[in-house]
């Protein structure tokens, strides 16, 4: 499991919530849980124009799939919880880390 690694969400919500990101750095591996940040389907979520495509919410297609970056449901999951890796985002990395600092820090400007 990598950092950006995409996996199937086996919980309640896959309707919805099709696929989660892990966010969590690789240095940590070596614990049994990984930080992960729900990828929402574009459909699911109301139509809000500040906040679809925003720096806090990229939008990426996985699957024939558009799916938005919801990092206001990060969680930390059991690595059984974890369905099926079905790719990677590392080509979009960067995007999720400005998501990531625009929600917690604003550190850049």
């Amino acid at each position: 499991m990598a950092q950006f690694d995409v996996h199937r969400n086996k919980g309640a919500l896959q309707a919805s919530t099709p696929f989660v990101v892990i966010v969590q750095s690789t240095l940590y591996d070596g614990y049994r849980r990984r930080v992960v940040v729900p990828l929402r389907r574009r459909t699911a979520l109301p139509k809000q124009p500040a906040i679809a495509g925003s720096r806090l919410n990229p939008v990426f297609r996985i699957e024939k799939i558009d799916v938005m970056l919801h990092p206001l449901d990060m969680v930390s999951v059991a690595v059984e919880q974890l369905g099926e890796r079905v790719g990677s985002l590392a080509e979009h990395g960067q995007a999720i880390t400005d998501a990531l600092d625009e929600l917690l820090t604003r550190s850049w400007g």
